[in-house]
C-alpha cells in the first residue's frame, strides 16, 4: 500500500464515520457537525486526486455556505408542528435497501480492484480555463441555483414568523 492509498482510507473512512453522523444523529446541530466533516472528508479526496479547485469548492460552498443555510433554515422552521417520526413500519424495508445497496458497493469494488492501473495521467485544466468556462457557459445556472436558496431562506424566515395570535 503506497502513502497515498493510505492517506485515501483514512479520508474514506471519514466520510463515511461522517455519513454515519448525519443519519444517526437526533440533535440538528450535530447533524450539521457531522455533514461538514462529509464534506470536508471529500474536499480531502479531491485534494488525493489533484482537484484542488473542486477541493477549495467543496469546502467554501458545501461546508461553509450551505451548511449553515441548511441550519438556519431547519432553526428557523416549527419544529414543534411537525410530528415525530417513531420507529415506524418502513425500517425493516431501509434496512434491506442499505444492506443491498452495500453489497452492491462491495461486488463492485471488489470485482474491479486494479482496474484503474492502466489509466493514463491525469489531465490538469488551468484555472484560468475553467473561469473562463464557469463565467460564460455556467452563470446562469448558478444565477439559478442562488436564487433557489434565497427563496429557502425567505420561506424559513415566513414560517418562522410568530402568527397573529401567539403574541
Amino acid at each position: 500500500m503506497t502513502y497515498e492509498e493510505g492517506i485515501f482510507f483514512v479520508v474514506a473512512a471519514a466520510a463515511v464515520v461522517g455519513g454515519l453522523g448525519v443519519v444517526s444523529a437526533r440533535n440538528v446541530v450535530h447533524c450539521a457537525l457531522f455533514l461538514i466533516l462529509t464534506l470536508l472528508s471529500v474536499a480531502g479526496a479531491f485534494i488525493l486526486m489533484s482537484a484542488e479547485f473542486l477541493a477549495i469548492v467543496q469546502i467554501l460552498i458545501y461546508g461553509g455556505a450551505v451548511t449553515i443555510l441548511l441550519l438556519f433554515a431547519l432553526m428557523l422552521t416549527r419544529g414543534r408542528e411537525v410530528p415525530r417520526i417513531a420507529r415506524g413500519s418502513q425500517w425493516p424495508l431501509a434496512a434491506i435497501t442499505a444492506a443491498s445497496f452495500l453489497g452492491l458497493s462491495i461486488f463492485a469494488i471488489v470485482s474491479t480492484k486494479g482496474a484503474w492501473q492502466g489509466a493514463e495521467a491525469i489531465n490538469v485544466i488551468q484555472l484560468e480555463e475553467l473561469g473562463d468556462a464557469l463565467f460564460r457557459n455556467w452563470a446562469v445556472p448558478f444565477e439559478i441555483a442562488s436564487l433557489v436558496l434565497i427563496v429557502a431562506l425567505v420561506g424559513a424566515i415566513i414560517l418562522a414568523k410568530p402568527e397573529e395570535d401567539e403574541e
